[in-house]
């Protein structure tokens, strides 16, 4: 596989500054994608040098340890577009660590079946994408909720839109995958030599389970807010 140098990297300068003109003249802030690259590149980097050290000794309490800091975070961020409402974060966290648990038992020791749970090689790299799609399920299921409710919609029905809408984009993740495009794993690794006919094996493992961990998670953290909602009513 190709090693990529920093300064070929540097290519990478083109399509943030192509955003960030269009951004200026439609009257964005051009330095909100600027300071997001920039952070994103810092913290890319550290991680790597983090991972570097962990997997050359690895610890159950360490992997532990990162996958809770992972949660928290995941979850502050899921409920971004509602923070002003009180009562979504301890939902988001029990929706969270509930599915995506859940789905890497299944992963790990039942599909993979690795040989230690707590191998960084493979605990933060899934887990991370397990978080990722569940944050952002959990995100648009809470958006919608909280926007059908200001609409006079009763709590059940906005339950259910809101479920629906945040499945959208796992339902079209699966409709367009092999057709429209290659996923990220299996692109990765490809790239790195690994057969195609090994690399389809992966990702239908990771993409079903994304689609558990989103669908699973949204319903928990939707479940557990309009409980709360109906008491209130």
């Amino acid at each position: 596989m190709t090693t990529i140098s920093w300064f070929d990297l540097s290519w990478c300068l083109i399509p943030i500054c192509l955003v960030s003109i269009i951004y200026f003249y439609w009257h964005g802030k051009p330095q909100d994608i600027l300071l997001a690259s920039m952070r994103m590149v810092i913290q890319l980097v550290a991680v790597g040098y983090v991972l570097v050290s962990i997997f050359e000794n690895p610890s159950p309490w360490i992997s532990l340890g990162i996958v809770s800091v992972m949660m928290c975070i995941a979850a502050w961020i899921a409920i971004r577009p509602i923070r002003h409402q009180p009562g979504f974060l301890i939902p988001a966290l029990i929706a969270l660590s509930t599915s995506v648990s859940i789905h890497l038992v299944i992963c790990l020791a039942l599909v993979l079946k690795a040989d230690s749970w707590y191998q960084p090689q493979l605990l933060i790299p899934i887990a991370g994408m397990f978080f990722a799609n569940t944050m952002n399920g959990i995100s648009l299921a809470a958006e919608r909720y909280q926007s059908e409710l200001n609409n006079q919609i009763p709590p059940d029905q906005a339950r259910i839109n809101a479920f629906h809408a945040a499945m959208i984009p796992q339902i079209n993740g699966l409709l367009a995958v092999g057709v429209v495009a290659l996923p990220g794993m299996m692109t990765g690794q490809i790239l790195s030599g690994v057969s195609p006919l090994v690399a389809v094996r992966y990702q239908i493992m990771i993409m079903t389970m994304i689609l558990g961990t989103s669908g699973l998670g949204a319903a928990i953290m939707l479940w557990l807010v309009s409980r709360r909602q109906i008491k209130t009513t």
